[in-house]
């Protein structure tokens, strides 16, 4: 690899030094180097201003934490551009190269020295009775949750047009095999290991009996159908894409949920296999 973009989160990185040091020990070694902090544009969500990115591009550094990492898979998703993590936070399973580690994790890069792990995302679609629709995609997972008072959420949930259950619940969390060790592992869901194609279907704290989680496969159409609240009230209700993008909904919206056709590629240099990693995370 010669061409290289830095992601930021600069509130993890003081001064930024681990940013700097990136570029210019890349740069050092003759190769091409961006950086990216997210302070020229306000306007963007996360911290990836993608008319910085250049075509030649072949790999992304993101330092900071999974957080960090999901946010610029979302940004970036059409470029089809590999991604490694750096992780400057709490122990995560995007980011799992250390600072420490970096000279040497770089070199590699350069070397040419590493695995590409692609991972499947999920293409969620919106449709209200207009009929308007809105769609993004996340690599982790969409959360239908409710906002502002505390209530419950009443809504069907259908798998390729079937209704699967009828839930009255905080919410749930449709994931992919990368985002089973995320929200949907607090909420009772399975670890699965990432590379597989299978859809996660968790239900946050229902008020009923039907709290286990469900796998479906990868080809399934999930759709989440929002009822009326108690009294027919209009209940505030919206979908989370991996913890940033947020599309409101409300009584009579569906959400579609199936496999995007996008992966995300996650750079691989280290010879631990994930049920080693998942070991020593539990351990710690």
């Amino acid at each position: 690899m010669d061409h290289f973009y830095v992601i930021t989160n600069p509130s993890k990185d003081e001064g930024l030094k681990v940013t700097y040091f990136v570029r210019d020990y890349l740069i050092s070694k003759g190769k091409t180097c961006v950086i990216d902090t997210g302070g020229d544009n306000k306007d963007q969500e996360g911290y990836t201003d993608r008319s910085k990115v250049d075509e030649r591009t072949q790999c992304v550094i993101v330092l900071g934490g999974d957080g960090t990492l999901l946010q610029a898979a979302a940004d970036l998703v059409d470029m089809d551009i590999p991604f490694l993590g750096i992780n400057l936070g709490t122990l995560g399973f995007l980011a799992e190269v250390n600072v420490s580690e970096m000279p040497a994790a770089l070199d590699r890069l350069m070397q040419d020295d590493y695995a590409i792990e692609k991972r499947m995302m999920l293409l969620g679609t919106a449709f209200d009775k207009m009929p308007h629709k809105e769609e993004a995609m996340a690599l982790n997972d969409i959360v239908i949750t409710r906002k502002g008072s505390l209530q419950i959420i009443h809504f069907n949930i259908y798998v390729n047009g079937l209704l699967l259950h009828k839930y009255h619940a905080d919410g749930v969390i449709v994931a992919t095999p990368t985002g089973s060790t995320g929200y949907s592992l607090s909420a009772g869901g399975p670890v699965v290991e990432p590379r597989a194609s299978l859809i996660l279907v968790s239900p946050i704290c229902p008020h009923s009996m039907q709290s286990r989680s469900i796998v479906l496969s990868s080809e399934d159409t999930v759709t989440i159908e929002i009822e009326s609240g108690k009294d027919g009230n209009k209940q505030g209700i919206e979908a989370i894409f991996d913890g940033s993008h947020k599309i409101p909904l409300e009584a009579g919206d569906k959400l579609e949920i199936k496999r995007s056709e996008k992966t995300t590629g996650i750079i691989k240099l280290s010879q631990v296999s994930f049920l080693e990693s998942l070991h020593k995370k539990m351990s710690d």
